[in-house]
């Protein structure tokens, strides 16, 4: 017994097999990806920017540097700002990616040297003078079930969150984000760009043909006036939760097209 304990003892100490002289551990390495490498995304209202995990972690993993601004929405001019921070906090040139009122936000906010593109994902693409409340009116959305505060807020209503903005999403998941949705200022909405950078910038832009909350013939017109390469996904208004991957290619094509 005593002869088996030790040698337990002895193979429990024994070292094991040595490494090399001039063995070294092999470094992990992010490949770096062409073109633009910063990706500043502004989402749009009544939503939280969490909603952009997915696709934020698909591009990172790629090599992307992609901050992620969470708009007030309680004046146009404050989210414009904001952004133009974020673009000023990057290490070298920035593409814009905006969804919904989000596309109002970089319509101006990308006139900058250091912007070299912008992607507009179910988005506004406003003219100078225009506002997001104008655009809305010019062509009616499939729903109109936007209710308004005492104090001038809007929201969506909540048993209609999810047949308007997200019909290809489980009701557990739009059931919270119609609780917990943050309210937009009007004032944000009925404000008019002042320029838009897509005049002299190259554009993409997602159309959400199954959007009931942006009208997808709203969505062409805007983006043909401004001559955007555009991508049809059949899906709702929150398409970047609902196919993710298909937002994030439409994105990395634009940031490898830019220098």
């Amino acid at each position: 017994m005593r002869t088996l304990f030790a040698l337990a003892i002895a193979l429990i100490a024994a070292p094991g097999p040595a490494l090399a002289a001039d063995a070294k551990p092999t470094p992990t390495t992010t490949s770096v990806p062409a073109g633009v490498k910063n990706i500043v995304i502004v989402p749009g209202a009544f939503v939280d920017a969490s909603g952009w995990r997915v696709v934020h972690d698909i591009l990172i993993h790629k090599g992307y540097t992609v901050p992620v601004e969470q708009p007030r929405v309680e004046t146009l001019a404050d989210d414009i700002d904001l952004t133009r921070e974020l673009i000023r906090q990057q290490d070298g040139p920035v593409l814009l990616v905006g969804h919904s009122y989000g596309g109002a936000v970089i319509t101006v906010a990308g006139n900058r040297d250091k912007v070299k593109g912008l992607v507009y994902v179910a988005a506004l693409e406003p003219s100078e003078g225009e506002s997001v409340s104008q655009l809305l009116g010019s062509m009616p959305s499939p729903s109109n079930d936007i209710a308004s505060t005492r104090d001038g807020h809007l929201y969506v209503q909540p048993s209609k969150f999810q047949a308007d903005f997200a019909a290809d999403l489980t009701s557990n998941r739009t059931d919270f984000m119609a609780v917990s949705q943050a309210y937009a200022n009007a004032a944000a909405f009925n404000a008019t760009v002042s320029a838009a950078a897509w005049h002299t910038k190259p554009t993409w832009a997602v159309v959400t043909t199954e959007d009931h909350a942006l009208s997808p013939d709203l969505q062409r017109s805007m983006y043909q006036r401004a001559g955007s390469k555009v991508t049809d996904i059949k899906a709702s208004h929150l398409v970047y939760i609902s196919q993710p991957e298909a937002v994030a290619k439409v994105i990395e094509e634009a940031a490898t097209s830019v220098r």
